[in-house]
């Protein structure tokens, strides 16, 4: 329970820093994933947009068809490490906010 509008602002203004705090480390989340063979990395922010591809001489050696999945499995290997880092964040700031 909160005792005075002073203790009601400085609790408010606490949870605006920490809020203002997770929006900021979620904004610097960029994992990357590299293919098996090595031939693919994709690198995709927080929201696992890609950000970034690199691909190796090994590409060469791929189909089309063995192109395509090895580029959208990396990609989707990539995502859900995005992802669940952004959940990580998220569930600290959770469980933190109930202390």
């Amino acid at each position: 329970m909160v005792e005075t509008m002073d203790e009601l602002i400085a609790r408010v203004q606490q949870q605006v820093y920490r809020l203002t705090d997770l929006q900021e480390a979620m904004g610097r989340i960029v994992v990357s994933a590299t293919s098996p063979d090595g031939s693919v990395t994709v690198e995709v922010d927080g929201n696992a947009a890609p950000v970034g591809l690199d691909f190796t001489g090994g590409i060469n050696k791929l189909s089309p068809a063995e192109f395509e999945k090895t580029l959208v499995e990396t990609a989707r290997a990539a995502a859900a490490r995005a992802i669940a880092e952004k959940a990580e964040l998220i569930d600290t700031f959770n469980s933190e906010s109930t202390r």
